[in-house]
């Protein structure tokens, strides 16, 4: 399979989001659309300074995105990467069902986080850097995980690359030529229900539970407390009540 973009791969490095990072600062070109994907990852992190370990045959890679003055806010990324995500997974599942986004930032498999992003910016560039377990599910701490291995699935990294290429070009034209409206439509029919149970933990520590509302056209997630008051929250993690383990 081909892509028709140019993917760079390497069998370990530190990070992918890093080198692509280290490589801009050093002034080298750097084409949107191009990938960086790695075999092994060392020093991979996740989202609130998280590490993010890696494992044979998942994928592991890094793209960026060169901000336009007619772009959107660059914060919306994260939306775009989500949707291109979950359509490069849905590809290889065959069946959606059970696949769902959480915001800002993963995608859950059966309650389970089955992949994440996280977007850096340096300068005029969003760097974003996805992992996906296809083979294997490392264990974390604080949430269920899962593999598309584990639910029957053999994936080639490779061919994984190649599709996750191509569904991230079409958001980003979409985020870009239909306007920000389309992709937050596009995230929210592949997330949460209406009124879904969730809980909020701010960097704070502060906890807050209520139910999901939407994203507003910032792409913050919208939550309806108990109360009836709309929160737009923009930083911290946003949990599943009953849904992920959390």
């Amino acid at each position: 399979m081909t892509s028709g973009h140019r993917i760079e791969r390497v069998e370990q490095i530190g990070s992918t989001n890093a080198e692509l990072l280290r490589r801009l600062a050093s002034g080298e070109a750097a084409e949107e659309g191009a990938w960086l994907v790695t075999d092994r990852q060392s020093e991979g992190r996740g989202r609130l300074g998280r590490e993010w370990s890696d494992g044979a045959g998942n994928f592991m890679g890094s793209t960026l995105v060169h901000l336009r003055s007619s772009d959107p806010a660059p914060q919306t990324l994260a939306l775009v990467a989500g949707v291109a995500l979950y359509e490069a997974i849905s590809k290889f599942l065959g069946n959606a069902q059970g696949l769902l986004l959480k915001w800002p930032n993963d995608v859950l498999l059966d309650g389970a986080k089955l992949a994440g992003i996280l977007l850096e910016r340096s300068g005029d560039v969003v760097v974003m850097g996805i992992g996906v377990n296809l083979a294997n599910a490392p264990a974390l701490p604080d949430r269920k995980t899962a593999s598309l291995a584990s639910h029957g699935l053999s994936v080639d990294r490779d061919d994984f690359a190649d599709q996750l290429a191509r569904s991230m070009a079409d958001e980003l034209s979409t985020w870009r030529k239909a306007g920000l409206g389309e992709t937050v439509s596009r995230w929210t029919i592949r997330g949460p229900h209406i009124g879904a149970a969730v809980r909020y933990t701010g960097v704070t520590d502060v906890v807050e539970t209520g139910t999901f509302a939407g994203i507003d056209q910032d792409g913050a997630l919208l939550m309806r407390l108990a109360n009836g008051t709309m929160r737009a929250i923009h930083a911290g993690e946003v949990s599943l009540i009953g849904e992920e383990g959390a």
